[in-house]
């Protein structure tokens, strides 16, 4: 193999320096329809008005492009995620602060992602909604289409959702309004540094 990596002779501290924050991966995960767009959305506008970087990548925004080849079989949802990852490492490494909004439904690929960070630099925030309540919000209609038979390996449905174990965050969206949810993250940050 002719394949080497390459040594940046400016570092993701000095990036980081310049920007004046400690870029982080925020990786919000969950169901279809639990708040996760909406919250990683919300918390963008917040730390981008307190004059943060960030960068917001979303699940669907990325299958119009650079996943746009992959479907939904197990297979294709972990190469999603390990691309997801990839990006999003690269775009903490020039200093930003990169907010994620994906189901992830595997918590070996969510552990993945925060295995090619250092500690500190990922942190996991399960927008945990019960399946109920995804289903009657149904922002994009998918389980009615589900239900009706028209789509198949739904998360939460016909396909796993392991939910993670010890993330940093658990936002429980039945007991807070989005606000409320935004502001525990934003609390959870500057208590971290990173806000």
């Amino acid at each position: 193999m002719s394949i080497y990596q390459q040594e940046h002779k400016i570092t993701k501290t000095e990036r980081a320096k310049l920007l004046r924050q400690k870029p982080v991966i925020i990786w919000f995960t969950g169901l279809s329809g639990s708040g996760k767009s909406t919250l990683a959305g919300m918390l963008e506008e917040a730390l981008y008005a307190d004059g943060y970087k960030t960068y917001l990548l979303d699940g669907d925004n990325v299958r119009f492009g650079l996943n746009k080849d992959l479907g939904f079989s197990e297979a294709d949802r972990k190469e999603n995620i390990r691309r997801v990852a990839e990006v999003a490492k690269l775009m903490m490494d020039a200093g930003l602060i990169v907010i994620t909004a994906f189901i992830s439904p595997y918590r070996e690929d969510r552990d993945l992602v925060r295995k090619m960070v250092q500690p500190g630099e990922f942190v996991e925030v399960f927008v945990n909604t019960p399946l109920d309540v995804c289903e009657q919000r149904d922002p994009k209609g998918l389980y009615k289409k589900v239900r009706a038979g028209e789509l198949q390996q739904f998360t939460g449905i016909d396909s796993p959702y392991e939910e993670p174990l010890q993330p940093e965050l658990n936002i429980q969206t039945m007991n807070q309004t989005p606000v409320e949810s935004v502001k525990q993250i934003l609390e959870y940050l500057e208590v971290k540094g990173e806000g």
